[in-house]
């Protein structure tokens, strides 16, 4: 039986920026824990969200993602979140719920809960593990959006759900029409899928993976969820901002500066266990990971702080 449990109505909506229903620059949140890994730290969660607003540069915050470590949280630490995050945020940022699942009534429920506990908006992945068909991922994604007055953000990434449950152009073209569902976070890595989306649909793109924000920015994407803006939000917004006021130049050369802690962060550990570890090391909010994940080690740990150093020391912006 699920643990879901709702809280007062969530509180108003940030104005979004125009073709960016959820901001333009959303970090992929990690989720705090207590020192021990058992409980949510919601008095870190609410000083992390506050810092990633006001100090980072990020106009909406996505919990109880990939990031947020979603697959080891309980449903009722979930919704804790969502209300701890809106209320530290206020108007001042847009607070998207992770509520995917494989389980469409599983999934319903998230949501449900997450509205009730605050949230402006829902990230919602294909349903993994019993590889649906595209038509099955299409009538879940609907009945997800369905459930709430929520908007919604598709959450196309094959590599965690597997590659049969990647949205087709076809069935992206086909979710587009419900009147609720307005963007995608695409880590996909397919291009050719996006750019078609954006001739031929209305959904907002956002870049889900840090190394094709610019690309994806270029073929007219709103701007990113990112796990790089936890340790880094200025330097990930600075790209975005550059290349909004018309600066290719200055974009391009803010985002390949910060290619080598994208690569650090992404590439030897999942990013939760990266992003992690430096705040560990920064003594930060964050605590440990949980299992099945591993904390990083020492060395790990002072290669990505000087790495985040290098990039932090010479990104512009």
């Amino acid at each position: 039986m699920h643990d879901a449990t709702t809280t007062p109505a969530p509180a108003p909506a940030p104005v979004a920026a125009p073709g960016a229903p959820f901001g333009r620059c959303a970090a992929a949140m990690i989720t705090p824990f207590s020192a021990d890994g058992g409980t949510l730290d919601r008095a870190g969660a609410g000083r992390l969200a506050t810092h990633l607003v006001d100090r980072g540069g990020c106009d909406a915050l996505v919990v109880s993602g990939t990031t947020g470590e979603s697959p080891t949280t309980t449903d009722a630490e979930k919704t804790a979140l969502v209300a701890t995050v809106a209320e530290a945020v206020g108007d001042r940022a847009a607070v998207v719920a992770g509520v995917g699942t494989a389980d469409t009534a599983h999934t319903v429920a998230l949501a449900r809960a997450a509205r009730g506990a605050g949230a402006h908006g829902l990230l919602v992945a294909t349903p993994y593990y019993s590889r649906p068909p595209q038509e099955a991922i299409v009538h879940h994604l609907r009945t997800v959006a369905d459930a709430t007055d929520l908007p919604v953000m598709l959450y196309d990434n094959p590599v965690r759900t597997g590659e049969g449950t990647a949205l087709t152009a076809d069935s992206l073209r086909a979710l587009a029409e419900h009147p609720r569902i307005v963007a995608v976070k695409d880590c996909s890595g397919d291009l050719l899928k996006a750019g078609l989306v954006l001739r031929e649909t209305g959904l907002a793109v956002y870049a889900g993976s840090d190394e094709l924000t610019l690309p994806l920015l270029a073929l007219g994407a709103a701007g990113c969820v990112s796990t790089a803006a936890n340790v880094a939000g200025p330097q990930v917004r600075g790209v975005i901002d550059a290349f909004a006021a018309g600066d290719t130049e200055g974009a391009a050369r803010r985002h390949l500066a910060l290619l080598p802690l994208v690569d650090a962060l992404m590439n030897e550990v999942p990013g939760t266990v990266a992003v992690k570890a430096l705040f560990r090391a920064a003594g930060l909010p964050g605590g440990p990971v949980r299992g099945p994940l591993l904390p990083a080690g020492e060395e790990l740990t002072a290669r990505l702080a000087g790495v985040l150093t290098d990039v932090l020391g010479g990104a512009e912006g």
